[in-house]
């Protein structure tokens, strides 16, 4: 069950990925590549500062072997 209301000043995976305009999963990616990192929570249900994710946000992402390159339109 998601936090009915967290923490002030604080974001779940699912309001984190709304606040930055991506998917849960990428939030998700972000913390395993260590843009990004838990400010409380549970494993389960993690939080994220709201200031950290808008920083991951506009944060260079490093390339990993065999990633896609991303046009620019």
């Amino acid at each position: 069950m998601e936090y009915l209301q967290p923490p002030a000043g604080t974001l779940t995976t699912s309001m984190a990925a709304l606040s930055a305009g991506v998917q849960p999963a990428t939030i998700r990616d972000w913390v395993r590549r260590g843009i990004l990192t838990r400010c409380g929570g549970t494993p389960k249900r993690p939080v994220y500062r709201l200031a950290d994710v808008q920083a991951a946000r506009t944060a260079a992402k490093p390339n990993r072997p065999g990633q896609r390159a991303v046009k620019a339109a």
